[in-house]
């Protein structure tokens, strides 16, 4: 039961893949992309979200550089790149807000909603909790952006679950270390470390993929999901 959903934006609008659960209706999760935008992977993560009760639905956040891009693995991260680097943040914040909106108006979402997001995504979601105080739960997956965001920690005020590679070469130590630093008195937030490197979730990704590690990261997001919309 899957389809993309148009979503009014400020400037237009963007494309969003919905999948939803066999009973047709269950607590909201927007899952936000990698670098690789809305492919196999995010699908595939939208799909298993809805195998386990969730309404999910993953927003084009590249929508206003180039809508509906997307790559498949490695090969694709030039390509990426490059639009991360022109993305508009403050923007980008307008589309989540729009997306979040989207998704509690459905008749399928049955109030609670939660994110979750990876590499680009996990500070996006990080981004999203910061500035939509209803958020009902946050799951940042290796945020690379995230330590620079800080300044808006006071904020983080919903049950937030950050996930870190302890050898991750585009996190290093030092910023993952301020983020345990800013979350330390948060009693709602964990900071989970895990003996991977980076995008370790990502089975699409070969040379990153820890099948360990993402099972271990998707058991705690499993629970802390459920804990906190169901």
């Amino acid at each position: 039961m899957t389809r993309y959903e148009k979503i009014p934006a400020d400037g237009g609008e963007f494309d969003a893949y919905l999948a939803l659960p066999e009973s047709g209706r269950g607590p909201g999760v927007l899952v936000f992309q990698e670098i690789f935008g809305i492919n196999d992977n995010i699908r595939g993560i939208c799909d298993r979200l809805a195998g386990e009760g969730y309404v999910a639905l993953a927003p084009d956040m590249f929508w206003r550089l180039e809508p509906r891009f997307e790559r498949k693995d490695e090969t694709g991260m030039p390509d990426g790149m490059a639009l991360v680097q022109r993305l508009d943040f403050a923007a980008a914040a307008g589309d989540m807000t729009a997306a979040l909106a989207h998704l509690r108006g459905l008749d399928a979402c049955t109030g609670k909603v939660g994110a979750i997001g990876f590499c680009l995504g996990g500070t996006l979601t990080y981004l999203c909790a910061t500035t939509n105080p209803d958020l009902d739960a946050a799951v940042p997956y290796y945020g690379s952006g995230i330590h620079d965001m800080l300044g808006s920690a006071g904020n983080l005020t919903c049950p937030t679950l950050f996930h870190y590679g302890d050898h991750d070469p585009f996190i290093p130590a030092e910023q993952i270390a301020l983020v345990d630093a800013a979350m330390a008195d948060k009693p709602n937030v964990t900071v989970a470390h895990h003996d991977a490197g980076h995008a370790f979730s990502n089975w699409d990704a070969p040379s990153m993929y820890d099948e360990k590690a993402a099972a271990e990261a998707w058991e705690q997001t499993d629970a802390f999901l459920a804990a906190n919309l169901r």
